[in-house]
């Protein structure tokens, strides 16, 4: 019986072995066919380095629109300033308008874990985390010269939008908050842990390129009529999978996800918002949204019909006759 036990025990000690270094030794293969991001870049594209941690981060931007009121544009996950295409132009009509990548997005500077600053840097998630945005955000405002201004977000953008506002409320007027995500999202301290393993930073890649295969039913998810996704648009949404290490730096951001706890902290947001949701949103279900706007101490809630996830690209008059509507009530 003895002899039994120590075998078994021999079994368990050599699968926790497997387990523990198995995965360094699974093959990562270089992604094939890659550009950088300057091969990228559009006419109007804009770059500048904002100081973040010990470091400094190269953001891409774009700008459209005279001073007076400004907005300030977060794209939520997956996606990129792209996404803001269809608002944009009609929003600089009237406003100083912004759109940046966030970083592990688009065309914004991707650094590795070997290349950016300190160890302490990358204990906070930086430059991937949230709070890392939340900085950048406030460095691009101090960097155009604005201080104050409406932060418009989407999805994760939108979490990040709130973020800002609760650290650093005199420099926010207003938020629009187009399907945030707020009462769901973000990895817990156990999660976070195993995340930024040894392992799971070598097979994290391979887990990050697979967005290559679930991405497109997240994208149609995404919006309530996906038959509306033209051919150009996807090419815009697949343009940030050409960049170099895209898959690393995805999987930095999911690395450095956190619960930021903002459910608890809606009281705190006294300023005006606005929500927006689609009828039929199945990424950020609708009722959350509604949920939202109700526990807001000031807001405002539009719920537009036969509209999904992204309500700026896929119903975007709407999306606009909204936000015109609350932002003239801001000048009152």
């Amino acid at each position: 019986m003895r002899t039994l036990g120590l075998v078994g025990l021999g079994i368990v000690v050599i699968l926790l072995i497997a387990l523990l270094v198995g995965p360094l030794f699974v093959p990562v293969p270089p992604l094939a066919g890659t550009v950088e991001a300057a091969a990228l870049v559009d006419a109007d594209s804009r770059f500048v380095d904002l100081p973040l941690g010990s470091d400094t981060l190269s953001v891409h931007y774009k700008e459209a629109g005279d001073p007076g009121r400004s907005l300030v544009l977060l794209h939520g996950f997956g996606a990129s300033l792209f996404s803001w295409r269809e608002v944009m132009a009609p929003l600089a009509a009237t406003n100083q308008v912004i759109a940046f990548d966030r970083p592990a997005f688009g065309l914004t500077e991707r650094p590795l874990r070997e290349t950016w600053g300190t160890v302490s840097d990358w204990a906070s998630g930086v430059p991937y985390s949230a709070q890392a945005q939340a900085d950048l955000t406030i460095a691009l405002l101090d960097e155009r010269g604005i201080d104050k201004a409406v932060l418009v977000g989407n999805s994760a953008g939108g979490a990040i939008a709130m973020l800002v506002a609760l650290e650093h409320p005199e420099r926010v007027e207003a938020l629009v908050l187009i399907s945030p995500a707020v009462y769901n999202g973000g990895a817990n301290w156990a999660a976070r842990l195993l995340l930024n393993t040894p392992q799971m930073q070598h097979i994290g890649p391979l887990i990050a390129r697979r967005i290559q295969e679930w991405g497109d039913d997240f994208a149609r998810s995404a919006w309530h009529d996906p038959e509306r996704i033209t051919d150009a648009v996807w090419q815009g949404y697949l343009a940030p999978l050409q960049i170099q290490d895209w898959d690393r730096s995805l999987w930095e951001l999911t690395a450095a996800s956190r619960q930021l706890g903002l459910a608890d902290r809606l009281a705190e947001l006294a300023l005006p918002v606005l929500v927006i949701t689609g009828d039929d949103d199945r990424i950020v279900p609708t009722e959350q949204s509604v949920r939202l706007a109700g526990a807001l101490p000031n807001a405002e809630l539009a719920v537009i019909p036969a509209c999904g996830h992204v309500a700026h690209e896929e119903c975007p008059q709407a999306t606009l006759e909204s936000m015109t509507a609350f932002l003239n009530k801001l000048q009152q």
